[in-house]
């Protein structure tokens, strides 16, 4: 018996079709399949310092009146990283708020150089790109008085360290960039870190091995001890520049409203996958900031449904609260 005498007609056409098919050629890929490209800034590698890492790329947002502006920050635990790839960058543009991110010196050539703490390149280099930006308002379209900060991971950090700290302007300095203020509307964080006392963060995350690096501290071979104990057997002598350079130790009340993100569920003071993004870095902030009125907002896989699913929808409410009014009750947020 021959193998289709049992093939029903609309069968044998599928087989006819299918075998017809085989000898045509393939497609052309159409551009509609491919990644969309995200946006190219509208000036890219702006010097904000003299050295090769101090720049910065903008892409200016479409609007009539001066714009809002969100710094993105990279993550990369200040040893590496870099200012592409800027989380939520086309859903706040579409708003109408301006979008800087910045690179910065590093931990490995502050070390090299000497500075002491090597954290504070970094973190310092940020709050001079704010201050140019903010140097820029007038060529750029910004409203410096409207700017928020989006970190991923050591750059949530360094955000949430400029959202605490008090105002770095200095009104006598002849650089104009200088006078600048250092304040934000708001904070996101992505996987922040929001201490780096090694103590605290022990507390929190027995199996914590982040942190030594910022202050310069490496393993001592000699007295068996490994990068992170030395740090804690350090934590006296550096304590001053722990606290200077942990968000969580500079919180008053009159800090900006913050927002934090984390994929994993937060369990205080057990041992965490992936510990330096551990969710319990987030409780811990949110705590203290509740205990003297500073909105925060926690975002993780156990906790209530949130206003704001994303960092940029709470970027977007809290500088353009306008264009949040505007959706329709049923409209997911972007």
């Amino acid at each position: 018996m021959g193998g289709h005498a049992n093939v029903t007609p609309v069968r044998r056409w599928v087989l006819a079709a299918a075998a017809a098919c085989a000898f045509l050629p393939a497609a052309p890929t159409r551009a509609a399949d491919t990644v969309p490209t995200a946006p190219k800034p509208t000036l890219a590698d702006v010097a904000y310092g003299p050295d090769p890492r101090q720049v910065l790329d903008f892409w200016k947002a479409e609007s009539r009146e001066p714009a809002p502006l969100m710094l993105y920050v990279h993550g990369g635990s200040w040893i590496g990283g870099s200012k592409a790839g800027v989380s939520g960058l086309e859903e706040v543009l579409a708003a109408g708020i301006s979008v800087a991110s910045v690179e910065y010196r590093l931990v490995g050539k502050a070390t090299a150089a000497g500075i002491r703490p090597p954290v504070a390149w970094p973190m310092h280099d940020v709050a001079r790109a704010l201050q140019f930006v903010r140097s820029k308002a007038a060529d750029w379209n910004v409203d410096k008085t409207r700017i928020c900060v989006l970190g991923n991971s050591a750059g949530a950090c360094t955000g949430l360290w400029l959202a605490f700290h008090d105002d770095m302007a200095d009104p006598s300095s002849r650089d104009a960039v200088a006078r600048e203020s250092t304040r934000l509307t708001c904070a996101a964080g992505i996987s922040a870190q929001t201490s780096l006392d090694p103590l605290q963060m022990r507390a929190w995350i027995p199996n914590i091995e982040y942190g030594a690096h910022a202050f310069g501290v490496r393993p001592d071979p000699a007295r068996g001890l490994s990068r992170f104990e030395n740090f804690l057997a350090q934590r006296e002598q550096l304590l001053p520049w722990i606290q200077e350079y942990s968000p969580i130790g500079l919180v008053t009340p009159d800090d900006p409203p913050v927002y934090l993100s984390y994929i994993m569920k937060p369990d205080l003071g057990r041992p965490q996958v992936e510990a330096e993004h551990s969710a319990n870095f987030g409780v811990a902030l949110q705590r203290k900031l509740a205990s003297v009125g500073v909105e925060c907002v926690l975002v993780h896989p156990q906790a209530p449904s949130a206003a704001y699913p994303q960092p940029h929808d709470f970027v977007i409410a809290k500088l353009r609260p306008s264009v949040r009014e505007r959706r329709a009750p049923d409209e997911p947020p972007r």
